[in-house]
């Protein structure tokens, strides 16, 4: 049975009306987070990365900065992500203010509010045909497996959840997700679990060989 890549009309008017809606709540705090990225880091206030969306079609993704460049953090930072992140990009980071900028591609139609989260480019070739039905739908802000774990899982307990979703999507599943989403943010925001590293693709045995390839932003 073949499946094809689609954004379901009733799920891209939930998510134009709710982002319209949440508005005067994101608007605010993405112009202040920008500035505050601004004055603390200087330009550019946005990290743009190539993701992949419907159909694995890749896209620019932006969130705030959080990072200063390797040349101002010293020989340390060369090797090391986290020596990188502002006391700022943490703020951001915990509390997802990195996030807002995404809004911007919900109502463009590149994201949803919720679905899977959109990984980095090279992974693509590396999922099997079942995993590459995560791109089935639109990529989300959010998602079934980071309101289920998010990093404490293993890249494949997250893509199982991914295509569970997409065989599962509904409305009312959609505003769980997003509500859970809510209570984690205002519980404090992201998971403290070991960064995973790279996705390597998936042996025989049905396990992700892991490796420590460094990236910008870890989904």
């Amino acid at each position: 049975m073949e499946h094809s890549p689609r954004y379901p009309a009733g799920k891209r008017v939930f998510d134009i009306a709710a982002a319209l809606l949440l508005a005067p709540l994101w608007v605010p705090a993405l112009a202040l987070a920008s500035c505050a990225v601004l004055l603390s880091m200087g330009p550019p206030i946005f990290f743009r990365q190539q993701r992949p969306g419907l159909g694995g079609r890749l896209f620019t993704m932006y969130k705030l900065r959080t990072m200063l460049p390797c040349t101002e953090c010293g020989e340390a930072a060369l090797a090391s992500d986290p020596a990188r992140v502002t006391r700022l990009g943490r703020f951001l980071r915990r509390t997802s203010l990195d996030e807002l900028p995404e809004f911007l591609h919900v109502l463009s139609g590149r994201m949803s509010l919720v679905g899977p989260r959109p990984l980095l480019p090279e992974y693509l070739p590396r999922y099997t045909s079942h995993q590459a039905r995560r791109h089935e739908l639109p990529p989300g802000m959010t998602g079934l497996a980071q309101t289920s774990g998010r990093r404490g899982l293993s890249w494949e307990e997250t893509f199982e959840l991914d295509v569970w979703y997409v065989e599962h999507r509904s409305l009312k599943l959609d505003i769980v997700i997003l509500v859970r989403t809510a209570a984690q943010v205002f519980r404090g925001g992201a998971d403290n679990a070991p960064d995973r590293g790279a996705f390597t693709g998936t042996d025989p045995a049905g396990t992700a060989p892991q490796d420590h390839t460094s990236t910008h932003d870890t989904p």
